[in-house]
């Protein structure tokens, strides 16, 4: 049985370190065949970006060790799809181009200044990796000069422009020495951009990323192919003005579908492989459901995770892998400051529903929250929504869209639970402990629904989520300590408040839950009928209290009702 690789992004050590790979080097193919001279993917974090960049450098580039000594690559291959292909032409291929690999994620970083210098030293590094061409007698010299100048005086902050043209003066001292023309492969392109709108450095970021792509895109004349990967297609801020040559291919485009993700069999084939194969339903459950172009797909990071953790505790309970890895900042964003409309939307998709969205390719981070579809647009690029249907209306596309799976449902779940309880904090507990005091079982549900009616969703709607919420509350209560399901007579009573003094009365609270508003005060008449079948009231007497009060209540999805028994005293 191979190795799990967990946060393998180099093709190479798949081989080398005898680790299991899900075969994708028919991408080398279709981005020949199907590829424009710049070709952009989009798709969702943590599905393959990287690693199929590094699976393109290792096929395509005639690589050089420190000495300009050329390495053989081509047992990377060994056994893969691409050896199988039959297109002779394009196997002759490998090994025969310089190659550029830039990854701009080192640029989440917290300020402008940081972000740019890691960038620097990102492409600093890259001239490293070709440090050969110093001393090359087939670059010109002032060329060479330029190399020499970018990679060994980098200068201060305020030098940070001459790095703008870079990677086109990369490409042409990689031209002039090996005789081909260069293959650029960009990673990440849009971690600066996503960063710095939060961050606050959004405009000097597009302004910089902007010229190092037209310089080393656009008027770069040792240009072969490029590859650049993202999560979003970003246009609008011209960062691709003027590259008629460009071709996207996001999640809605029919061809590279299979690429990025793994489909069903691949799925089955890894369970089968790890002896896992009674699983299959449940990884579909979690991770399974997203729909790229034509291919169904699984989040790959979340189905290496789980058989990594299941081939050796195949009774392991899933979880949200993917949720620990990814920015869930936008999910925290919808739900914390989420319209009433919003706030429907939410409610029927974590209950498993639908909304239908006008939709928007080039939404751009600083755009988000321009209207409510963008931001649903962006859910849906970056992986949190999934589509179900698709209709035209002649003019513009409209998506049906649901929560792709349970991992997903799980970000949403966690972040609006969150959210709750940070609302909790805010809410002024006064109200609620002066009703308690006044035996005011109309004031305490009207508290209640207070609350509830600020939550966003229902699906929670369970009497943990409801008994949980109300004994929350009821911490800091002054003179009394919250105690729950604390056995008291012949049962549990759900909550009771017991007194600081013996003197003052415990409090019982008798809680049901019924799906129709009709049925709540039935709800209650029930609560008091157990109080008195279980001896509730005689159980707290007999550990020395002097006296009880007694409330029955019913909650019904936003809505609670609790009503007040009169006091007894002990005989």
């Amino acid at each position: 049985m191979q190795r799990i690789g967990i946060g393998y992004e180099d093709y190479k050590r798949f081989t080398d370190d005898k680790l299991y790979y899900v075969d994708k080097t028919l991408l080398i193919k279709d981005i020949i065949d199907f590829g424009g001279e710049v070709t952009l993917f989009t798709r969702p974090r943590r599905f393959g970006k990287t690693l199929a960049l590094s699976m393109l450098r290792t096929f395509f580039e005639e690589e050089r060790d420190r000495n300009g000594n050329i390495v053989d690559n081509s047992r990377f291959f060994s056994g893969r799809k691409i050896m199988d292909c039959g297109d002779e032409e394009l196997l002759s291929m490998m090994g025969k181009y310089p190659v550029i690999k830039l990854s701009l994620k080192s640029a989440k970083q917290p300020d402008f200044k940081t972000a740019i210098l890691m960038l620097r030293d990102e492409i600093i590094g890259e001239f490293g990796r070709h440090r050969y061409l110093e001393n090359s007698d087939l670059v010109d010299p002032a060329l060479k000069n330029a190399f020499h100048d970018l990679y060994l005086r980098p200068g201060d902050f305020e030098d940070i422009g001459k790095y703008s043209n870079a990677l086109k003066t990369l490409s042409e001292c990689l031209f002039q020495h090996h005789g081909k023309k260069v293959i650029i492969l960009l990673d990440e392109y849009d971690v600066p951009l996503e960063n710095s709108w939060y961050c606050g450095f959004y405009d000097e970021m597009v302004a910089f990323v902007r010229s190092l792509f037209e310089s080393a895109l656009k008027t770069n004349d040792a240009l072969e192919r490029a590859v650049i990967t993202g999560c979003l297609r970003i246009s609008k801020e011209s960062i691709f003005t003027g590259l008629n040559h460009l071709r996207v291919n996001s999640i809605r485009d029919e061809r590279f579908g299979e690429y990025f993700g793994f489909t069903q069999e691949e799925t089955e084939q890894m369970l089968f492989d790890y002896g896992l194969s009674d699983k299959v339903s449940e990884v579909k459950k979690w991770y399974d459901g997203y729909i790229f172009g034509a291919a169904d797909v699984y989040n790959p990071w979340s189905v290496i995770n789980y058989v990594y953790d299941h081939s050796a505790n195949p009774n392991r309970f899933p979880e949200p892998y993917w949720s620990n890895t990814s920015s869930n900042t936008i999910i925290k964003e919808l739900v914390e400051n989420s319209t009433p409309e919003q706030k429907r939307e939410l409610d029927i998709l974590i209950n498993g529903g639908t909304i239908e969205k006008q939709i928007h390719e080039d939404i751009t981070y600083a755009d988000v929250h321009e209207s409510e579809d963008n931001l649903w647009n962006f859910l849906y690029f970056t992986g949190y929504m999934r589509k179900v249907s698709e209709r035209n209306d002649g003019r513009n596309v409209f998506l049906t869209m649901r929560i792709p799976n349970e991992e997903v449902a799980c970000i949403y779940s966690n972040q609006i639970t969150n959210w709750f309880e940070k609302k909790k904090k805010e809410i002024s507990r006064e109200p609620l402990y002066k009703a308690i005091e006044n035996r005011d079982g109309k004031a305490i549900g009207d508290f209640l629904t207070e609350v509830l009616q600020k939550t966003i969703s229902t699906f929670d709607s369970g009497e943990d989520f409801y008994h949980g919420l109300f004994l929350s509350l009821l911490y800091g209560m002054p003179d009394y300590a919250p105690r729950s399901n604390r056995e008291e007579g012949d049962g549990r009573p759900d909550i009771v408040l017991f007194p600081d003094r013996r003197e003052d009365p415990a409090i019982i609270f008798e809680l049901k839950v019924r799906k129709e508003y009709k049925e709540m005060e039935a709800g209650i008449k029930e609560a008091f009928t157990q109080i008195d079948d279980k001896r509730y009231e005689e159980g707290v007497m007999d550990e020395g209290y002097l006296g009880f009060v007694s409330f029955g209540g019913c909650f019904c999805k936003k809505s609670a009702m609790i009503e007040f028994k009169a006091a007894s005293e002990k005989k």
